[in-house]
């Protein structure tokens, strides 16, 4: 008597292939999903990137924050009160000589 085993060897690859599959999907998704490693590689990228421009856009308002304190009622600079009225309005004195 030979042994015979209570699965048949179809059955068996059968399972193990599934079982690949199963986790073959796992893997994948752990790596390209929307929560996967790429995605937070990419998300760590952003926040970076979006830091940076934070800085920015905070020393851009620090500027501008600065200029209108000056041009305000209370602290008035009339250097560049001048400079701001030339600008836009585009006057010049008599004396001044303008060169393009």
């Amino acid at each position: 008597m030979t042994g015979s085993s209570s699965r048949p060897p179809v059955g068996t690859a059968l399972l193990l292939m599934v079982a690949f599959a199963i986790t073959s999907y796992f893997a994948f998704a752990a790596m390209q999903g929307d929560h996967g490693l790429f995605r937070r590689v990419q998300t760590r990228a952003d926040i970076a990137d979006l830091q940076s421009r934070k800085a920015e856009l905070e020393g851009e308002l620090a500027r501008i924050t600065n200029l209108t304190t000056r041009l305000s009622d209370t602290s008035l600079d009339l250097d560049l009160l001048d400079e701001r009225a030339r600008l836009v309005l585009g006057n010049l004195r008599a004396d001044e000589v303008v060169i393009h």
